[in-house]
Parts: C-alpha cells; structure tokens; sequence
C-alpha cells in the first residue's frame, strides 16, 4: 500500500540525518523499497496520468518539511537536513505530521501567511474542507486529479441519460459528429452520411475512415436501455458481410455482454464496439455537446529558467 504523505515525512527526514545532501529520485526508491511497494505501486499514476503518486506523496512531504524549515534545498532537486531538522529528531517523535509541524514556529509562520493570502478567497480551489482533507493524507494535485476524475463521472451520468431522451435520428447525428471531431473524414458533408432509414439492412451511418476515403467504416448506433444482444451485434456483422465492407463501429447507450466481444474478435469484418460509457468519455475528450464551465492552469516553477549562468 501506498503510504499517504504524512507517513512519509519522517522517514524522509531520517535519511537525511546523515547531513549529507541527496537527490529527490535517490530518495524515492530509498522509501519505496522501505515500505515494500510492488513494482505496480511504484508505477501507479495520478488520475491525470502526469506523475506517479509515490513521487507526488514525497514531493509533497518534502514541500511541509521545508516549510516547517526541518530541510533545505541546496541545488535543484537535491536536499538537505538543516541544524532544526536534527534537533527534531533528537526528540526521538514516534511520527511527524501536520499536526506536529503546527508546533514549529516557521511551519505555522507559513501556514497563517497561506490561509491569509488563499484559504479565504472565495473562488479559491483548495478551501477549508480540502485542506482538511489534505492534511488526512491526499496531496493538492491529487485532491484536484480526484476531483475532476468525479466530475467527469457524474458529467458522463448525465449525458447518457440526455443522450437516452434524445430521438433516434439525432443520436445517429451525434454519433457522426463524434467520429469527424475523433479524425474520421473530414467535414460533415463530405465525411459522414446518415441513412436511418427502413430497409438499411441494419447500417445507421456511414463514414470514410479518412478525409481521401480511401476506405469506408459502417455505423450501427442504437440506444439501448438493458444489456445489447449478441444477436443484434451479429445481425451487423451480417449486414456488413453482405456490403462487402471491412469495418464497422457498433455504438451504444448501454453495455455488451462478454459474448458479444468474444464475437467481434473472431470474425471479419473488424467491428469496434462501444458502450456507454465510452461513448460518454469519448464525447467529453472532443468536446461533442458539451461547453467549458471553467478551465484551470496548474503551473510550476521553471527550475531552468533561475539558474544563473
């Protein structure tokens, strides 16, 4: 298990106890090989994908640790233990949080400058309660990555269930929107064409894969309430076959079962198929009926940008 980074802040600083100076990376192998974390901990991500946690977790450990002055950064990425770092471990404390730094001076020096200068601004992004959680072991970045991760969520919810009271003729648009924001074709005129109309043999859509149409992709796109039949999916392959097509998207508001995937894999034509859910996170990353409420810029400092030649 991952340790939050609270745990983490008094290993860190007795490895430092040597007074020697040592590189951040160093310093997270050290504390992942001392709380036995597997290689699949080692690697596992932030929601957003942009940095492992444990490293997020000692990052963050060593940010309270430096204001709380226990250590010093000499060089870029390297630190140090500074003369009250080692007092504080000569006390012998059986753990070093939060709650123990409020009791350093310079720890609550910063810690009142900060609520003064943030926690009180009403559209600031981390307000009491993140703090409160924070301090109960999520870091800022990943109190933001969760947060967004559950907006997301609840956005996709909402949008399928949109999607559902929609009419049929319109979802099978959507679903051309889609695939020409994803890459496929090129404008909507020249690159998707809906048929939707009785007698098509089971085909909704069709669409070049490229904007030269140098091949052809079939849509079947319903909206589905319980899980999609086997059987539908094969009536598309059937449908394909007797096009002579090569590829074809099965789209829907619902799920597949395991049969339907084991189908779809042992078969030609190729057919993608893709269930609500997706269909959700894929209209959210193209931006297809949805509009930005707000938009935030995490920023860090340009370490290269303060070294002096």
């Amino acid at each position: 298990m991952i340790p939050d980074y609270q745990t983490l802040m008094l290993p860190l600083l007795e490895l430092l106890s040597d007074k020697k100076e040592h590189e951040l990376q160093d310093l997270i192998k050290i504390l992942s090989d001392k709380f036995n974390l597997t290689e699949e901990e080692r690697n596992e991500l932030l929601p957003s994908g942009n940095q492992e946690i444990i490293n997020n977790r000692v990052g963050w450990a060593r940010t309270y640790l430096k204001k709380a002055n226990l250590l010093t950064s000499p060089r870029r990425a390297t630190f140090k233990i500074t003369d009250q770092g080692l007092e504080v471990l000569k006390k012998k404390p059986t753990k070093i949080d939060v709650k123990f730094l409020q009791g350093l001076d310079d720890f609550k020096r910063w810690q009142t400058s900060y609520q003064t200068n943030y926690q009180n601004k009403k559209d600031n992004l981390i307000n009491e309660e993140s703090i409160t959680e924070i301090e109960q072991g999520r870091t800022p970045e990943e109190l933001l990555d969760y947060s967004f991760q559950k907006l997301k969520e609840e956005l996709a919810l909402e949008l399928i269930d949109k999607i559902k009271n929609c009419s049929p003729a319109f979802f099978e648009r959507l679903v051309i929107d889609l695939l020409i924001k994803m890459g496929y074709g090129g404008s909507k005129k020249e690159a998707g064409q809906v048929i939707g109309k009785s007698g098509d043999g089971g085909i909704d859509g069709i669409i070049k894969e490229d904007r030269l149409g140098l091949d052809t992709i079939y849509i079947q796109a319903k909206k589905w309430e319980n899980t999609v039949p086997v059987a539908q999916v094969r009536d598309f392959a059937g449908s394909l076959l007797s096009k002579k097509a090569k590829k074809g998207i099965f789209i829907s508001t619902s799920n597949y079962p395991k049969g339907a995937y084991d189908f779809v894999d042992s078969i030609e034509p190729k057919i993608v198929l893709i269930d609500g859910k997706e269909l959700a996170e894929l209209m959210i990353q193209h931006n297809v009926g949805m509009a930005t409420r707000s938009f935030y810029e995490i920023k860090k400092l340009d370490l290269d940008y303060f070294e002096e030649a």
